[in-house]
């Protein structure tokens, strides 16, 4: 997914996605090819499944 694909899917907004990734805030797997910026599904649940409240 792109960036703005995997905000939609968190529930966040691209920008927030990118700060997450430039501060290394959360360990949120990112693909760079090129310039673009990817992200593969099972890595965006798994960090959803990380935060779950229980």
């Amino acid at each position: 997914m792109d960036r703005k694909s995997a905000a939609r899917y968190l529930r966040v907004s691209p920008g927030t996605l990118a700060v997450w990734d430039c501060t290394k805030r959360y360990n949120l797997k990112h693909i760079k090819i090129g310039r673009s910026v990817r992200y593969r599904k099972c890595d965006l649940d798994q960090f959803l499944e990380e935060r779950l409240c229980s």
